[in-house]
């Protein structure tokens, strides 16, 4: 049996109304839509939020707050889970190729979650002071690497 062998119970489908079929059929005419208005034309569709004009709510909610277009996003990474990694050389390229870090954003930074007890060498953009200290005092080493240049339009 496959999937192109299944039928549904005997009973279970009704066949489908036809409507516009004349008067005799109790669903002439107007084809159950009704006289005039915007749902009895063909290729209607409401408007998402739509409440029959009157003004939608989230129109009549005041707007609050600011959304601050240059924020700079950061992967965030926890030392503890460097420690759980095999190697002792860390850098964004190496963390992405392995899957431990999804997308990088605007860049690594390493936080300080977690303990740490052997020697790392670390490259990311930023680092957390306590994670700089958990590192070293575990004998690693970090290295900052710059941050990319913003895009600038030559005219």
């Amino acid at each position: 049996m496959n999937l192109s062998q299944l039928k549904p119970p005997a009973g279970q489908q009704k066949k489908q109304r036809r409507v516009g079929q004349g008067m005799g059929s109790h669903r002439g005419k107007y084809s159950g839509r009704g006289a005039k208005g915007a749902k009895s034309i063909s290729g209607y569709s409401k408007m998402r939020g739509f409440e029959g004009g009157q003004m939608p709510l989230h129109r009549r909610l005041p707007k609050r707050g600011f959304t601050n277009p240059f924020k700079k996003e950061y992967a965030i990474l926890n030392v503890g889970r460097l420690e759980a990694l095999e190697g002792s050389s860390f850098d964004p390229g190496s963390l992405t190729k392995s899957g431990v870090v999804k997308k990088l954003y605007d860049g690594l930074k390493i936080l300080a979650g977690g303990e740490i007890k052997r020697a790392i060498h670390v490259k990311a953009h930023l680092f957390s002071p306590a994670a700089e200290a958990k590192i070293t005092a575990a004998g690693g080493t970090i290295e900052k690497i710059p941050a990319k240049a913003p895009k600038t339009e030559s005219k």
